[in-house]
């Protein structure tokens, strides 16, 4: 997996362009489906990631973009991930990305593209 390019609202990903928030689950990518978190956002002035989202727990290591720092983690995810024994690293998105290109293996994402 090659990452070309990433600015504020995009990421080129092996030659495709996304416009929003995505979900890298065993070398696929698809968009992230926050509709779930949508009920927490008051609570916490952004959408969060949530526990109700499709997370990618299949694998060893899930790292989490918080774009330029803004996406809330929601506890109840880091206490799922500590129970599954997954690695769970939560960074900025351009750090995300450095932690992806250096070793993809076992490892899932969820990149916030923006704010």
């Amino acid at each position: 997996m090659h990452f070309e390019a990433f600015s504020f609202g995009s990421i080129t990903i092996d030659g495709v362009t996304y416009p929003h928030d995505v979900v890298i689950a065993r070398g696929q990518v698809s968009k992230r489906r926050k509709k779930p978190s949508k009920k927490f956002r008051d609570a916490y002035g952004h959408t969060p990631l949530s526990i109700e989202e499709d997370i990618p727990w299949d694998c060893r290591r899930l790292v989490i973009g918080t774009g330029t720092g803004a996406l809330p983690v929601m506890p109840e995810v880091r206490r799922e991930a500590e129970r599954r024994g997954i690695e769970l690293i939560v960074v900025p998105t351009a750090e995300a990305i450095e932690q992806l290109q250096e070793s993809l293996g076992y490892t899932n994402a969820i990149l916030h593209l923006t704010c």
